[in-house]
């Protein structure tokens, strides 16, 4: 082969690989974004938890972002 279809194949393989980096950031942009979207457009139902400081088994949060007066969450489990 000559030098310069040698350095014509190097061109190419350069080119590509250019390509995959681009495609590949191109792709990890695009999850964070959906990531980011899920995040902030879903909103979870409030759970059940203990809102006193006793040592009685379950879970209790550390701030609850729930009202205690709802009866009932949008799952239908009653507090």
């Amino acid at each position: 082969m000559t030098e310069l279809a040698i350095a014509a194949r190097k061109g190419r393989a350069t080119v590509w690989l250019w390509v995959l980096v681009v495609c590949g950031v191109i792709a990890l942009l695009a999850a964070n974004a959906h990531l980011l979207y899920v995040a902030s457009a879903s909103q979870p139902a409030c759970v059940n938890h203990r809102r006193d400081v006793s040592d009685a088994p379950g879970y209790r949060a550390a701030k609850s972002s729930c009202s205690p007066a709802a009866n009932a969450s949008e799952e239908g489990n009653q507090r």
